[in-house]
């Protein structure tokens, strides 16, 4: 470590209890003798806040283990006095260390001879917010790519809710509307389609090292109690494998505490425009069972977001009422000596009244239908997971078995035709492991070497039912068991130049079976359609340069795939291929929004996306799944944010895109009414599905401390979404988007106890955020509304 004045920061938010401000929270503090360095870095990992170190002697200084119950601030302050500093608080989460001052009685030294200036030597390297969904628990300062952390607590106020909490902050990040549960998330431009059919989703959903689902939707889980989501954009198939076109969600969880007794309790109550009541809570208890060894920490909420769609015909008003319910419990044994297991359980219900669709021509937030199209899912998922340490080498594996159950129903009448609906069911099973090895060194060389086994089986029945008889479908079931290694190595190659590179090689087996004894196998695949087997060579590498502290440019290559499946189209079942992505992307980054007075990031990124698997709508008006194209995406990506005064922070963030899918010529009419030429190539399909040209956000957070004990916190946002289509094609070719939602919260309170209040869709556009209810009414005039404007009131309590 070289001398000199140096400033370095550590930035690391963690979710609290409550909203309660983590400075202020008593925390189980556990750090091992070592250096200044590593103790303040771990210090703000479990205590939420930022320290500024402005001295390297400080810095490289060793200091004692410290131990024992305590505030983040009180630890802070033994810290700076064990190393001959003390602390100065610059606001309630970002604090600094100094050297310590003489007393002011000491008569003042002689003034020295003046000297020639010394150049300050570089500061050293800044650890800060540590990337878990890296592998290697890298610093974000030592990551390549776009990489965006949004704290637990930041998702957490206001009341625990599920992934739209996450899009309304990100402009990243894209989403279908059908319902609750029942959504496909997409990142950087990478969509596939609308509906949910046996392609293998574009994004990668975690829960700690873990994913939650292969090709089944969002299983939109509360985001309650997390330390953090992190959103890695893609693709990212060198470290995650298949399914991560488009990047990864990871949510984090708060760690089980294994010296106290606490939890906290929120409930809340909303009202609708036009539309009926909800109300929400939720619990966390954490619970010791043997002290410093072994703990429990569960977490339950319950939601209903009452409905605003009408159906006249029916004689019902806001039909479309939800209501989920679902929680986790994580058990954690310290084993000693750096090991320690954990068991985990996570599951949620959902359960949709009906519908969240409306007639684009007919009166404002109404559906003119005599029939309920309902729907429900059940996702439940348990896991094992053994980590540890082998001197510098760090390991961990996980196992988990995940369940998916979603059942939907779609209003199938004909004119003129008796009432009928289509019924489909998606059942999921997945078994998988991951066990992995890795060193982190300080300076971000490392390496990484790892395995998995991922096994999936899911099947897609389906059914017309009317009045007086059930008709069944084709369906069919895929069943993929992949077998992988992987690994990744960084070299740091000068003080600035942090060079990594990484290989994954994948071999999957597929297998196929119709679900129904009146599908046939298409010409010529009779002998394939059963059982086939795929090798995939997913490289990575990547080139990160330190300009000046806090600042860096990157440029990043990867690749990404998804296995090809079966699918049924118009009662016939054939194959669909594997389809690729290659993306180089380049980025400029200053600072972190969460701790410097301004930060900035630009990402310029073109993905070439091969053989692409799209769900459409085959002859029947019916979800079907073929390789439709070649596709070029371009995207750029900015972020900013500004402190302009001690309390306030205002953040900016813009998504670019532009995207186009080529010609191809298919075995067959691949689109629902898709014109052609005459050689019987379809037209060209237009720019990828679901994804806006501009997305917009413009947010603004305010803290102040209204006495010693009460705090006032204000998070308020507008986001713009643009124009997307529904789909590929003139009949899928509807316009949705071209809107813009915001929302305003507020807590006034202390630690312990708080009341909030807020308003989202301030005001109150109705908008269009997904032009499909059904398919069976494509190019009808459906839109999928905002929810109107809703007030909400909570209390929350800690203990």
């Amino acid at each position: 470590m070289k001398q000199g004045a140096a400033a370095v920061v550590i930035g690391l938010p963690v979710a609290m209890i409550a909203a309660a401000p983590a400075s202020a929270q008593t925390l189980s503090i556990d750090l091992r003798a070592g250096r200044v360095s590593e103790q303040v870095t771990a210090l703000g990992r479990i205590g939420g806040i930022s320290v500024v170190v402005t001295d390297a002697r400080l810095w490289s200084r060793p200091v004692p283990a410290l131990h024992g119950r305590m505030t983040a601030v009180t630890a802070l302050r033994l810290i700076a006095m064990r190393c001959g500093g003390e602390v100065e608080a610059i606001d309630s989460v970002l604090y600094r260390i100094v050297p310590r001052r003489a007393p002011a009685h000491h008569p003042a030294p002689p003034r020295p001879r003046p000297t020639p200036a010394k150049t300050p030597s570089p500061a050293p390297p800044a650890p800060d917010i540590i990337v878990i969904g890296s592998k290697r628990d890298l610093p974000f300062g030592q990551t390549a790519g776009q990489v965006v952390r949004v704290s637990g607590q930041d998702l957490d106020f206001g009341g625990a809710g599920g992934t739209e909490r996450l899009t309304s902050r990100l402009t990243t990040v894209a989403s279908t509307y059908l319902g609750a549960g029942r959504n496909k998330l997409f990142i950087r431009g990478i969509a596939d389609s609308s509906f949910t059919g046996p392609s293998q989703a574009t994004v990668g959903q975690y829960f700690g090292d873990l994913r939650l689902g292969y090709n089944a939707p969002d299983p939109d889980l509360r985001l309650a109690d997390l330390a953090a989501v992190e959103v890695l954009a893609g693709p990212q198939g060198t470290l995650y494998g298949a399914g991560s076109l488009g990047g990864l969600i990871r949510l984090v969880p708060n760690p089980v505490e294994l010296d106290r007794i606490g939890g906290s309790v929120a409930v809340g109550a909303s009202a609708t425009t036009h539309g009926a009541p909800g109300v929400d809570a939720q619990g966390v208890l954490n619970l010791p069972i043997v002290t410093d060894r072994l703990g429990i920490r569960f977490v339950a909420t319950a939601v209903t977001d009452g409905g605003y769609i009408d159906k006249p015909l029916l004689g019902r008003n806001d039909v479309n009422t939800t209501r989920i319910a679902g929680g986790r419990g994580t058990l954690h044994w310290k084993l000693g000596d750096g090991w320690s297991a954990e068991l985990i359980g996570i599951g949620q219900r959902i359960r949709g009244a009906d519908s969240q669709y409306a007639d684009r021509d007919a009166p404002p937030l109404t559906r003119e239908t005599r029939l309920v199209e309902g729907f429900d899912t059940d996702f439940r998922q348990g896991q094992f997971v053994l980590s540890g340490r082998i001197g510098d080498v760090r390991l961990r594996s996980s196992t988990g078995i995940t369940a998916h159950d979603l059942r939907e129903r779609y209003d199938a009448t004909m004119v003129g035709g008796d009432p009928t609906i289509f019924f489909q069911a998606n059942r999921t099973r997945m078994v998988a492991n991951e066990t992995r090895a890795w060193v982190t060194q300080r300076n971000g060389s490392g390496w990484l070497l790892g395995m998995s086994y991922t096994g999936n089986r899911t099947r897609l029945s389906r059914a017309f039912l009317s009045s007086t008889e059930r008709t069944p479908l084709a369906g069919v079931s895929n069943t993929v068991r992949e077998i992988t290694a992987y690994g990744e190595g960084s070299v740091r190659a000068t003080a600035a130049i942090l060079l990594t590179g990484g290989l994954r090689v994948s071999r999957s087996v597929l297998t196929g079976t119709a679900e129904n004894a009146s599908v046939q196998a298409l010409p010529g695949l009779s002998d394939t359609v059963a059982t086939r087997h795929e090798w995939s060579v997913l490289p990575s590498a990547s080139f990160l340069l330190d300009l000046q502290p806090g600042a860096a440019m990157f440029l990043r290559y990867q690749q990404g795939f998804r296995p090809g499946g079966l699918a049924v189209d118009d009662q016939y079942v054939r194959r669909f291929d594997s389809d690729h992505v290659a993306t180089i992307e380049a980025g400029y980054r200053l600072g972190r929004a969460t701790r410097d007075p301004f930060a900035f990031s630009l990402t310029v990124a073109h993905t070439d996306w091969r053989d692409i698997q799209a769900d459409f709508l085959d002859g029947a008006s019916l979800p079907s799944t073929e390789n439709v194209g070649d596709g070029d995406i371009w995207t750029v990506e900015a972020t900013a944010s500004i402190r302009p005064k001690t309390g306030w922070r205002i953040e900016a963030s813009v998504s670019l895109n532009d995207s186009s899918i080529n010609e191809r010529e298919p075995p067959h009419p691949v689109l629902q009414g898709a014109p052609t030429d005459g050689a019987g190539v379809a037209s060209r399909l237009g720019p990828i599905p679901n994804i806006a040209d501009v997305t917009a956000r413009l947010g603004m957070v305010h803290e102040a401390t209204l006495t010693d004990r009460v705090r006032l916190k204000v998070d308020g946002w507008a986001r713009y979404v643009g124009l997307s289509r529904l789909g590929l094609g003139p009949v899928l070719g509807d316009d949705q988007g071209n809107f813009i939602d915001s929302a305003v919260s507020a807590r006034i309170g202390c630690e312990r106890f708080g009341v909030t209040a807020g308003v989202s869709n301030i005001l109150d556009v109705q908008g269009n955020r997904f032009a499909l209810g059904t398919p069976f009414f494509t190019g009808r005039g459906q839109i999928t509304p905002l929810r109107p404007r809703t007030f909400r009131i909570g209390l929350d309590a800690a203990f």
